[in-house]
């Protein structure tokens, strides 16, 4: 049976009713709405939550990034390698076959610095170069060779591009003759003998060495002429240039160098010990005519012992080799020939006994 006390209500006072409670629900009483709104409001900036993203799938290849990397290096190192290799090729084949690189004559040769070398004995070393590669010819070989010119002390070869040659030379200085076969030949400081140069402009005047060949080590000649140089240094050390009356000079012993001294009265043969020289021969030049006066023939003096001159020491060896010529020509019924007078031993002088 129904109540008959419920109440029914015009439907605009429903409607009426029903607003208010509705408006008081709002969705701060309600989270889930709450967060519904917040969602909306947030589609344009920065979501709160972190969404789940689609997922692209990347496609691999078949070897690693950095192994490809390598490769593609490798590659890039392998063709600038063959570019500067082929680069090459072609310019060293251009550089020894191209004719602008070839030594047409001996114009495209010059020489520097000869003064008693001649041309022709340099073209007669380089000779074979010519109408050849300009990188062809060795520059070590061609300095050997042009250093075997007895008067060339050092040389220097050098390439001048497209096809020239510089040749460079240092002569040796000639510092005395020397009788090399019975011809005047010419020696420097340091026993190196050579030939008097062809059609030489430059006067010499120096002493002749004797008592050496060119069959003595060159050692040896090399050790003989120092003490021919410290010889003439010091008869010159003092201006007097006493080295212009030396004509023959014999260093083959050093305690006894022997040296003839020019004379308008007679040469004579100074007998001196190495190394002190400038004192015994100012001795020399201070008493030669004294000892002129005190004897009637001067042919030497022996002036290495400390406070004694000896005067024509040579006869007493002449005199030994005479008396055996002597006896030989008596035995065979020849004529006996007059002897020279021993040496004598001149009194010292003031200037000796201070030595």
């Amino acid at each position: 049976m129904a109540r008959k006390s419920t109440s029914t209500l015009p439907e605009e006072e429903f409607e009426a009713a029903a607003e208010p409670r509705t408006s008081s629900r709002s969705y701060d009483d309600s989270p889930l709405d709450a967060r519904i709104l917040d969602l909306d409001r947030d589609d344009d900036g920065e979501s709160p939550f972190l969404r789940g993203q689609k997922r692209v799938p990347v496609r691999r290849g078949a070897l690693p990034r950095k192994a490809a990397d390598r490769v593609r290096l490798l590659l890039v190192m392998l063709l600038v390698v063959g570019a500067g290799g082929l680069i090459g090729v072609t310019l060293y084949r251009y550089a020894t076959q191209s004719w602008r690189f070839r030594i047409d004559s001996g114009d495209n040769i010059e020489l520097l610095g000869n003064r008693n070398v001649t041309r022709a004995q340099v073209l007669e070393v380089l000779g074979a170069d010519i109408d050849r590669n300009i990188f062809f010819v060795s520059l070590a070989e061609q300095k050997k060779q042009l250093e075997e010119i007895s008067w060339v002390e050092s040389a220097s070869v050098m390439r001048l591009l497209p096809n020239r040659l510089r040749i460079e030379l240092h002569e040796r200085v000639p510092v005395a003759f020397v009788t090399i076969n019975g011809r005047i030949s010419l020696m420097d400081a340091h026993g190196v003998i050579m030939d008097m140069p062809p059609g030489a402009q430059t006067s010499f005047s120096f002493p002749v060495i004797v008592g050496t060949s060119d069959s003595d080590p060159l050692s040896t000649r090399a050790a003989r002429m120092k003490i021919y140089g410290e010889l003439m240094k010091q008869l010159d050390s003092t201006g007097a240039q006493y080295s212009r009356d030396l004509s023959e000079v014999d260093v083959s012993d050093p305690d006894d160098v022997k040296f003839t001294v020019s004379d308008p009265k007679g040469a004579v043969l100074v007998h001196l010990r190495s190394p002190d020289f400038l004192g015994p021969f100012q001795v020399y030049i201070a008493h030669v005519q004294e000892w002129r006066s005190q004897f009637s023939r001067l042919d030497s003096v022996d002036l290495r012992y400390q406070g004694q001159v000896i005067v024509n020491p040579d006869s007493a060896a002449l005199h030994a080799k005479q008396a055996a010529a002597e006896t030989e020509s008596a035995a065979d019924g020849k004529p006996v020939v007059d002897q020279p007078a021993p040496p004598k031993t001149a009194a010292p002088t003031k200037k000796t006994n201070k030595r």
